[in-house]
């Protein structure tokens, strides 16, 4: 990994670092919004709320999910998919709240993809013994926009490793604030995040939320 420095919007420095080609961790580049966007997880939830999806083979995840925006993320026995309507009340998505895509889009710029435009985003929910083991994220029809992970709450430790499964991983500490942006060469790269650990954390108690920004359709 490569470090290197940028100004944020208030001139203070922040920290970049390189963990691959096309794929940054931007820390603390969240930080102060992190406030306006635990309100937008409390208002999207209260019309979506947080559920453990099973996957198409019947596991259950150990992280709670829910989405906003114009198409939410599924995985049931039918499978993996996007699809515009909530599947607990089949009701459209909550809107994507203006804090998250102004982040979203911010975040981009700054990992170097500029015009960024999410039509989805995850919110994930990790409880003390969570995790989410090393997957792909292939199922949007435009892999040539970015992904943007951002972290609130307890430390977790992220995994990134490379094309194929069985390719070296790196673990990457993620904090409170810290944004992981990857796309171009290392869009469709396995990654995860190890098991998180029981602690507390002054805005988010026992949990760890993580937004995933992507461009489905």
């Amino acid at each position: 990994m490569t470090l290197d420095l940028f100004d944020d919007d208030d001139g203070a420095r922040q920290a970049v670092e390189t963990l691959a080609e096309g794929a940054v961790v931007l820390r603390g580049f969240a930080r102060a919004d992190g406030p306006y966007l635990m309100a937008g997880i409390e208002a999207v939830t209260g019309s979506a709320p947080f559920r453990q999806m099973q996957t198409p083979g019947g596991r259950t995840m150990s992280a709670a999910m829910s989405c906003c925006g114009p198409l939410g993320w599924v995985t049931d026995r039918r499978g993996y998919r996007y699809q515009p309507t909530d599947p607990l009340n089949d009701q459209p998505w909550p809107a994507m709240p203006g804090a998250f895509r102004g982040l979203a889009v911010r975040a981009a710029e700054a990992a170097g993809y500029p015009g960024f435009a999410p039509d989805a985003c995850l919110i994930n929910r990790y409880q003390p013994g969570a995790r989410m083991g090393l997957h792909q994220d292939r199922d949007e029809q435009d892999l040539s926009q970015p992904i943007v992970s951002v972290s609130l709450g307890l430390p977790m430790v992220f995994q990134f490793g490379g094309a194929r499964r069985q390719d070296p991983v790196i673990r990457v500490p993620l904090a409170h604030g810290d944004v992981v942006v990857w796309g171009g060469v290392s869009r469709l790269w396995y990654h995860g995040v190890l098991t998180l650990r029981p602690g507390d954390h002054p805005l988010t108690g026992d949990c760890r939320y993580n937004l995933t920004f992507r461009k489905a359709r």
